[in-house]
């Protein structure tokens, strides 16, 4: 692979260079059909797939079938990415202009450049941009796993598909209709997931289990107009006060969630899961150092304990302005968004419900769109509540023989003892690999964890891409 190194990538910056923000239709296309590209060159027949709904992000699909075999494996991965503000980048960065960056600008790190054909990689460079990582880093590594089993003359026992999807950033809104519509065609033993990062201590990782998830848009309402601060302070309502006081009753000063019944739905751990969960190294304290955090929001737990819970995180919040643009007002309303991650036992829709039934037990009567003038002369306490596409959690005994399979194949390529971690913090709609088409499902993240995921100035360790083709090539030879 060493010997291919530049082409490979030359081939993925030129990948990274098409924006990718889920809801850019004509883009996210262009990225499909840059993946079956891709997969021709690679030898592989590549089709899109469809759901029910006209209009819908296509998925793409392709399949090696090996002579003699009984079994299938599936890997997967996505190719759409988070929204970007270019603002929020740091300067001499763009989110789809990769360039090659010494480290984390943040720590330090120098702009090399763009990448020149032909020119030098050095394998502890990182390549910025939007998709670096997440995840387009997984349809990269998962080709050329293949390509190079190809031109080494290596022998698969298994027959391979390939599934790399376009809507994930935005849920997998239409993911159960592609399912239902190719389940035949979708069929395997298990699904491999390239997803997420590798630990904090950089030792190669498998998961067994992802978090659900499901938003929450809050809006709660003042006046129908913007008044002046001084003239009806301490008379009108602030809807920025009350949505923050709202908020406040969620939760404790130690993290923990107030919302009756928040916990009382999760399936325990195993005594495998337990104990894999004991092996996983402790980062906590580098994590603190590098993160700036003093103190974490529960102090009696590690980041990994947190992580089997379910969470209420706000994401965001908004009311009239800051900075130089801020005046002296009481604003007409306040926003949030709520984002809560589950666990194996939480159903996204009950969850959700638990949550309405605190914001009513705390006053507030809730509206599904703005408010009339009825309810305004009614009610003292309006809020508007959006509930978006959500998903369960999902979690894959470690004991399996397929589970067991794949941790030997990686554990193959590394002298250090693998990370094993029972369920990881992101999300992904895993659930439906089970439940529609009878897969077990295991995930095996390749990148590294400061790759700023989701955010500005996401990239990607050059040795963890390479690291990460040897990891999949390796799966892919499982008996």
């Amino acid at each position: 692979m060493k010997s291919n190194d530049k082409q490979l990538l030359e081939e993925y910056v030129q990948f990274l260079a098409i924006p990718n923000v889920s809801t850019d239709t004509v883009n996210i296309r262009r990225n499909a059909d840059f993946i079956v590209e891709m997969m021709k060159r690679k030898g592989i027949e590549a089709e899109l797939l469809s759901g029910i709904t006209a209009g819908v992000t296509p998925a793409v699909f392709g399949e090696i079938k090996t002579p003699g075999a009984t079994k299938s494996i599936g890997f997967y991965a996505h190719y759409d990415g988070q929204p970007v503000n270019p603002k929020q980048w740091h300067e001499g960065l763009k989110p789809f202009e990769p360039v090659l960056i010494t480290a984390p600008l943040e720590n330090g790190g120098k702009i090399i450049g763009p990448y020149k054909k032909g020119g030098e990689i050095n394998q502890e460079w990182r390549i910025s941009g939007r998709g670096a990582a997440d995840d387009k880093a997984g349809v990269m590594a998962i080709l050329n796993a293949y390509d190079a089993l190809v031109k080494t003359g290596r022998k698969l026992n298994v027959n391979i598909k390939f599934l790399f999807e376009g809507e994930e950033e935005v849920g997998s809104i239409h993911l159960d209709e592609i399912f239902k519509r190719n389940k035949q065609k979708l069929q395997a033993d298990c699904w491999v997931i390239i997803d997420g990062p590798r630990h904090v201590s950089g030792r190669k990782t498998i998961v067994y289990g992802v978090r659900g998830d499901v938003n929450m848009a809050l809006t709660v309402y003042g006046a129908k107009r913007p008044l002046h601060s001084g003239n009806y302070g301490n008379w009108a309502p602030n809807p920025a006060l009350k949505l923050a006081h709202l908020l406040s009753s969620m939760k404790d000063e130690n993290g923990k969630v107030l919302i009756n019944g928040f916990y009382d739905d999760i399936i325990p751990l195993t005594a495998s899961e337990k104990k894999a969960l004991s092996q996983i190294p402790d980062q906590d304290a580098l994590l603190k150092k590098e993160l700036g955090v003093h103190t974490p929001e529960s102090p009696d737990r590690s980041l990994i304990e947190g992580i089997m819970l379910p969470t209420l995180n706000i994401n965001g919040m908004q009311s009239a302005n800051v900075g130089p643009l801020a005046s002296n007002v009481i604003p007409t309303k306040a926003e949030a968004m709520l984002d809560l991650r589950l666990v194996k036992g939480n159903d996204y829709k009950n969850q959700a419900e638990k949550v309405i039934a605190h914001i009513k037990g705390e006053g507030y009567h809730v509206i599904n769109g703005e408010p009339t003038e009825e309810e305004r002369s009614k009610y003292p306490n309006l809020i508007r509540i959006e509930l978006k596409h959500g998903y369960n959690a999902q979690r894959t005994p470690m004991d399996l023989p397929i589970a067991q399979s794949i941790q030997t194949a990686v554990q193959s390529t590394t002298k250090e003892p693998l990370v094993l971690i029972p369920s990881m913090g992101g999300s992904l709609p895993l659930y439906l690999f089970e439940e529609i088409l009878g897969s077990k499902v295991i995930a095996v993240p390749i990148v590294n964890y400061d790759n700023n995921q989701h955010a500005e100035n996401e990239n990607v360790k050059i040795n963890y891409l390479w690291e990460g083709i040897e990891t999949i090539a390796a799966i892919m030879q499982i008996r």
